[in-house]
């Protein structure tokens, strides 16, 4: 046996109030943001990951070698937006899509200002 410390980079008020759904070679396995030590046969090991919120998005897959009794690093980080691919590797990894959320937060204030400026509702 071996362990995967899997973790979730995130939390509930900075990525998603629902935990990603994890699979570890097929097999649906509870997780929660931080790191998680799960137990898993040597060998070839797959780790699948993805976030839910109106769709499934976030998919994200690795796969390694586990040698017997040792400990194999996942981090995995869902993204800011529902329309790409999440984060997965062996060291910390980057959360996709700042760049775009970043842009359609600015978007909405400069909307909100123009419909408040412009009185639009009064």
């Amino acid at each position: 046996m071996g362990t995967v410390a899997l973790t979730v980079q995130g939390s509930v008020m900075t990525s998603n109030a629902i935990t990603p759904s994890c699979r570890i070679n097929g097999y649906p396995v509870k997780v929660r943001y931080g790191e998680n030590l799960i137990p898993v046969p040597a060998g070839l090991a797959r780790v699948d990951l993805s976030a839910q919120w109106l769709r499934t998005y976030g998919q994200a897959a690795l796969e390694f070698q586990v040698q017997p009794g040792q400990t194999v690093p996942v981090f995995y980080a869902a993204p800011m937006h529902q329309f790409t691919t999440g984060s997965i590797g062996h060291q910390k990894v980057k959360r996709k899509g700042v760049g775009a959320f970043v842009a359609m937060m600015v978007g909405i204030a400069v909307f909100a200002g123009l419909v408040v400026g412009l009185g639009f509702f009064g």
